[in-house]
């Protein structure tokens, strides 16, 4: 056994003894590294880490993903301690919509239903009527009734997609996923061409072109279900490369390709470098010195919770 196996069983261990000391729970994005998801007491999507949160009876939250997932942790469970491992775990998409701009566009359009995507910042979320995962996204909208008009935000990628799925004109904000404008339509097609057998797969984060050849479109839960339930055995999978840790243990005999990003990088893939920001060491020393801790305003809890409650009714 190398040493760097033996460190990190070490520290799995240390945080498995932490975890039961201090009545504390981790909840993994499917983006995280594989050893984080490995020692995770759950791992998921939005969606699905939002619902665990809202129900854990845990004193503490350690929460591996961004920013924005751990700060929906907090305004679900506003007296419990919820930490990140790296508060510089941002998001590129949730950034992409600052707050005073946001409420400007609000003020201009002061009839219109404010759905946005749950990665957003909470102070995005406050100034919202209801919050949507890419899970739930499609029956959020449908939920609203015909005659009133609608702003979607942040992602206009997301936005675009439900446009075309639910035929509701929306006023969609500008913003988008780095990771998910990554992918490039020509390594792609160059990469069908050699399995012209595979179903691809994509996030609707992904850019129009890239969804227009996709053979299934889905969150990375929906992704993951649609390949387990597949009879194909070969998929290219556009969204960001840590999902493939779970799928590969789904379905350990199939073969799963990640989509090819615009630029030449290490793993030929696409990978959200803010989600690589946590380490085991960090999740490790985060959770021993419960620190770095998330502390939101009680007024800008109450506010963005709602339209999450909202969401979460629906």
């Amino acid at each position: 056994m190398s040493m760097l196996t033996e460190n990190k069983l070490s520290l799995q261990e240390e945080i498995s003894i932490l975890k039961k000391t201090k009545n504390a729970v981790i909840l993994a994005h499917y983006y995280q590294e594989p050893e984080i998801q490995e020692i995770a007491d759950f791992v998921g999507d939005s969606l699905e880490l939002a619902k665990k949160a809202a129900t854990t009876n845990a004193d503490i939250i350690v929460f591996a993903g961004v920013h924005f997932m751990a700060e929906t942790a907090k305004i679900l469970n506003p007296s419990k301690k919820v930490l990140l491992p790296d508060l510089n775990a941002g998001c590129s998409l949730a950034e992409s919509c600052p707050p005073e701009a946001f409420q400007q566009l609000k003020d201009k359009y002061p009839d219109h239903v404010v759905v946005t995507y749950i990665n957003c910042s909470a102070e995005i979320k406050a100034m919202s009527d209801v919050v949507c995962t890419s899970s739930n996204a499609e029956r959020v909208i449908n939920s609203i009734p015909l005659d009133k008009p609608i702003i979607f935000a942040p992602d206009k990628n997301l936005g675009r997609y439900l446009i075309e799925k639910t035929g509701r004109e929306m006023l969609l904000w500008d913003g988008a996923c780095i990771v998910h404008e990554a992918f490039s339509i020509d390594k792609l097609l160059e990469l069908y061409a050699k399995y012209p057998s595979a179903k691809i797969i994509a996030h609707p984060e992904s850019e129009e072109h890239i969804l227009k050849i996709a053979n299934y479109i889905g969150s990375t839960s929906g992704m993951l279900n649609f390949v387990k339930s597949s009879k194909q055995d070969t998929f290219i999978v556009a969204t960001e490369a840590g999902i493939l840790h779970q799928m590969q243990m789904d379905v350990p005999d199939k073969t799963l390709i990640p989509a090819p990003a615009k630029e030449d990088n290490s793993c030929a893939c696409s990978e959200c470098a803010f989600m690589k920001m946590n380490t085991l060491q960090k999740l490790y020393t985060c959770l021993k010195d419960e620190s770095p801790e998330i502390v939101l305003a009680e007024s800008l809890m109450k506010a963005a919770h709602r339209p999450i409650k909202r969401m979460m009714e629906l």
